[in-house]
């Protein structure tokens, strides 16, 4: 079993909203995620309130093998 870091949309149309999930790789991109590390809203005014992710699910993902995304990966950069 691959995991992998991605976004998963949520939200309306114009107003995008995006989950930061653990899931399979072979999973479309509404499949049931395995674990909810955080979220990321792009249109929130202030930095601090556009990602937020729980360190000790990251973590313990990361350690496990599960690969971040390349969008994730910056997203988590700027978490830091």
């Amino acid at each position: 079993m691959a995991v992998v870091l991605r976004l998963q949309r949520i939200g309306k149309r114009t107003q995008p909203h995006y989950r930061i999930v653990a899931i399979e790789k072979t999973s479309g991109p509404h499949g049931q995620p395995l674990e909810v590390i955080g979220h990321y809203n792009p249109k929130a005014a202030k930095d601090k309130e556009k990602v937020t992710i729980n360190a000790d699910m990251l973590e313990r993902w990361v350690k496990t093998g599960a690969k971040p995304s390349d969008t994730v990966e910056s997203l988590i950069n700027r978490a830091r």
